[in-house]
């Protein structure tokens, strides 16, 4: 078990790495966090970090059996189911800019702004913040007063530790599934309906933005995973303990851990603009040059020079 500690801890400390990266090129410049898509992209990257930070705490302290309140137990439970929802309800959010932008470009700039961005992001947070209330306030009415002072190691199971309140979770986690499916999916018609009827630029800038919201669409598809994470882990859990440790570990390094960090580096890597920002902060630096293509740069590991 230590060895897997340590793999994790190398990871984690990889990926933060990596999210720290792109959070300084996003405030590198102006047009980045004055622009909506930028914005919202910000948001699950200190979202994702923050999970990151949080759930490796708590790997840690489960791993050597250390207890700590209940109370702060439930701190640590508010901020990870937070941050569960907030990155895919984000990208909901992001694949919705794209239909924006492409099927009523005339108020993109009207609907996009900054101040717009803002309010979103407040109803992001409210949204990822209901499954929380809902689970805590079922939770807290049928738990002892005592409980809160008492010392325990803290899971996320704990606070579905009986059958109806785990029937509840399921429910809310399916509903935001179903939710956000439907709404990238019906995104992703509206935007292909338009590419068909477009030409030249429209079409090729069309194309991108489907593109895009099928990008989104797999993002969200592997944040989701993890949700149903517990309830394979609980089933292994009555068969095998040894078993119930090892997928336990390889769930939370393959569908937490790397969703977290190269989801938002293949975005990043995808804007061109973006892309050309990175290249000033990543030490090995890169170098672009030049070519006849339809993509116009090809970049690679080299000196820092910058393009003529």
């Amino acid at each position: 078990m230590n060895d897997l500690v340590i793999i994790v801890q190398i990871l984690v400390v990889i990926f933060l790495c990596v999210n720290m990266l792109l959070i300084v090129t996003f405030f590198s410049k102006e047009v980045f966090y004055t622009t909506m898509r930028y914005i919202l992209f910000a948001v699950t990257l200190l979202s994702d970090s923050l999970m990151l930070f949080v759930s490796d705490i708590l790997l840690i302290l489960s791993s050597y059996r250390v207890t700590m309140q209940f109370g702060l137990c439930i701190i640590f439970y508010i901020l990870s189911v937070i941050c569960i929802f907030v990155t895919p309800v984000t990208l909901t959010a992001m694949a919705l800019e794209r239909y924006v932008a492409i099927c009523m470009p005339l108020r993109h700039a009207q609907l996009c702004s900054t101040r717009s961005t803002m309010h979103c992001i407040l109803i992001i947070h409210s949204l990822s913040s209901v499954p929380c209330i809902v689970i805590l306030s079922v939770f807290c009415a049928s738990a002892s007063r005592s409980l809160y002072t008492q010392y325990k190691i803290c899971s996320m199971e704990i606070f579905v530790s009986l059958r109806w309140q785990n029937n509840i979770k399921t429910a809310i986690y399916q509903l935001y599934f179903l939710i956000m499916s439907i709404t990238i999916i019906l995104s992703y018609v509206k935007i292909m309906k338009v590419a068909k009827a477009a030409s030249g630029e429209n079409k090729k800038s069309t194309r991108k933005g489907l593109r895009t919201v099928i990008l989104h669409a797999f993002q969200v598809f592997l944040c989701l995973i993890q949700l149903w994470c517990p309830f394979i882990e609980v089933a292994l859990f009555q068969i095998d303990l040894m078993l119930y440790v090892n997928v336990r570990y390889f769930n939370y390094i393959t569908f937490i851990l790397a969703p977290r960090c190269l989801s938002p580096l293949i975005y990043g890597l995808r804007d061109e603009k973006f892309l050309l920002a990175l290249k000033h902060k990543v030490p090995f630096g890169f170098h672009c040059v030049k070519i006849k293509a339809r993509t116009g740069f090809v970049c690679q590991v080299g000196c820092r020079d910058r393009l003529p």
